[in-house]
């Protein structure tokens, strides 16, 4: 498995190198075009969720990002260094209460994208795992 570590700051605008990396990533693995778009997507509300909700912004904090493959997948993994949150409390975005609201709606975005997705969170952060298979299964 070849993985690439990419240490971000607690700012929107690291996410461009995140990109970047993950690009370069798949011209080696070579993820359909649309799965890779649906792919950055995913990564990138991931990296929003942990620099905004997780690190607050602090320049303090960062996000660790890593990107792994082998032949069938790959995955990114992020992690902030927030006070973590209650995954089971988050409001349903498609609930009618909800549907007009600006926010909120990171992990569902996240979810319905990727192959494979875990988020486990604690005080000592917030750990999302997103995979996509080369070959995707029906």
């Amino acid at each position: 498995m070849e993985t690439h570590v990419l240490i971000l700051e607690s700012k929107r605008t690291e996410i461009l190198r995140f990109e970047q990396l993950l690009e370069a990533v798949n011209k080696v693995f070579c993820l359909e075009p649309e799965r890779f778009v649906n792919l950055q997507i995913a990564s990138s509300e991931a990296i929003v969720n942990a620099i905004v909700h997780g690190n607050k912004e602090n320049p303090e904090k960062k996000v660790l990002t890593e990107i792994s493959h082998n032949s069938t997948a790959i995955r990114v993994l992020i992690k902030d260094q927030g006070e973590g949150f209650d995954l089971d409390k988050l409001p349903d975005p498609t609930a009618e209460e909800n549907l007009f609201k600006e926010s909120g709606r990171g992990i569902y975005i996240i979810r319905s994208l990727v192959d494979e997705f875990e988020c486990t969170s604690s005080s000592a952060g917030t750990v999302y795992i997103l995979k996509m298979h080369k070959n995707k299964t029906p």
